[in-house]
C-alpha cells in the first residue's frame, strides 16, 4: 500500500504535538502539520475544505451534518473541551447579579453558532431555568451561512461584540477569550467553584472541538479513520502522563502536582475521555441545545457526526 501524504489543521498544545513533532505517528500517513488558531482553521475547513484533517468546531459540525451538507466525517476524539461559566461577561451597571438576571437582555456573541455560546445557552436553559429564546442575540460575523426559525431574536452587531459590551449597546457578552474592556466582570467571579458545582450535577467536561476527516478520504480509506483515533488516543495518554512528572516540570505551574491531583480528586483519573461511548450522552445534549437553539431542525442519531469504524474505539 502507497503511503498517503495528508495535511492536518489543529491547534498547538500537549493533546496535538506529539503528532506535530513526529513523536506520534499515524500509520501509512506522512502528515504535512498546519499550526493554527481554531477560528482560522475552522473557517477554512467549513468554507474551502482546505484540510485533509482538521480540528472542528462541534457546533459547526452538528449544524452542518444536521442539515445535510458537512464535507467532514468526525472520529470521537475531543483535542478541545472547557468549562464556560468562565466566558459569560457582563456590564457592571445593569443590575445583573445571577443567571436569573440574564432573561430578556441583549447578549452579544461571537457568532451565534459558536460552541462555546451553545453551551452556555444549553447551561443557561437547562441548569438554571433562564428562557434563552426570550434573549435578544447580537453577534458578529459567522463562519458558516445559519438559516433560523421564526420567533428567535439574533441579529448581526456589525461591529465587534466586546466593542459594543464596552459602548453599552449590550448587557452581557458570551466568549471564550476575555474582552479587554472597561467596566465589565465575569457573571460567575468564583467561577471555578460554579464549573465545579455543575460538573458534579451533570458529569459533562464540555467538549468544544473534534478531529475530523474528508468525507471522500473516509471512503476512499476505510481503514484511516481509526488510524487517527488511536494515533490522537497515543498522544493524550503521553500528555496526561507528562502531566504526572514532578522530577522536571514539563508544564510552567509551579503546583501543578497538587493541581493535577485536584482534578483528579473533582473529575477522576481520567478526565480527557475518548471514544464515542464515553461521551454519546454528552453529545447528544450538544444536539439538544442545537435544536432548542434552532440550529437544527430536528435531532439526528449522535452516531451520525462520527465514522462508523470509530463507534466502538474506547481510549
Amino acid at each position: 500500500m502507497s503511503r498517503l501524504t495528508l495535511s492536518l489543521a489543529c491547534h498547538a498544545s500537549d493533546r496535538t504535538r506529539p503528532l506535530l513533532d513526529g513523536r506520534v505517528t499515524i500509520p501509512g500517513v506522512d502528515l504535512v502539520p498546519l499550526v493554527g488558531e481554531p477560528e482560522d482553521i475552522f473557517r477554512r475547513a467549513l468554507r474551502d475544505r482546505a484540510f485533509d484533517i482538521t480540528e472542528l468546531s462541534m457546533g459547526s459540525h452538528i449544524v452542518t451534518t444536521a442539515r445535510g451538507d458537512s464535507a467532514y466525517i468526525g472520529v470521537p476524539v475531543f483535542p478541545s473541551r472547557a468549562f464556560r461559566h468562565s466566558a459569560i461577561y457582563i456590564r457592571t451597571d445593569r443590575g445583573i447579579a445571577s443567571a436569573a438576571d440574564l432573561a430578556g437582555r441583549t447578549i452579544g456573541l461571537p457568532e451565534y453558532q459558536q460552541t462555546a455560546a451553545l453551551w452556555v445557552r444549553g447551561i443557561l436553559r437547562e441548569h438554571y431555568g433562564v428562557d434563552t429564546r426570550g434573549i435578544a442575540w447580537r453577534t458578529g460575523a459567522e463562519r458558516i451561512a445559519i438559516t433560523l426559525p421564526p420567533g428567535l431574536d439574533v441579529q448581526p452587531l456589525g461591529r465587534d461584540p466586546a466593542l459594543a459590551l464596552a459602548e453599552g449597546a449590550i448587557d452581557a457578552l458570551i466568549a471564550p477569550r476575555p474582552p479587554s474592556v472597561p467596566g465589565i466582570a465575569r457573571l460567575y467571579p468564583d467561577y471555578k467553584a460554579e464549573e465545579i458545582a455543575w460538573h458534579r450535577a451533570t458529569g459533562f467536561f464540555p467538549i468544544m472541538h473534534c478531529v475530523a476527516l474528508r468525507r471522500e478520504l473516509a471512503e476512499r480509506h476505510p481503514w484511516l479513520p481509526v488510524e487517527i483515533f488511536r494515533a490522537f488516543a497515543r498522544v493524550r495518554d503521553i500528555a496526561l502522563g507528562e502531566l504526572q512528572l514532578v522530577n522536571v516540570l514539563r508544564a510552567s505551574l509551579p503546583w501543578i502536582a497538587a493541581a493535577y491531583e485536584e482534578q483528579a480528586a473533582i473529575m477522576g483519573g481520567d478526565p480527557w475521555p475518548y471514544g464515542f461511548a464515553r461521551n454519546r450522552e454528552e453529545v447528544a445534549a450538544m444536539i439538544r441545545f442545537a435544536v432548542a437553539d434552532g440550529l437544527a431542525t430536528e435531532a439526528i442519531p449522535p452516531e451520525a457526526l462520527f465514522h462508523p469504524s470509530t463507534l466502538a474505539e474506547v481510549a
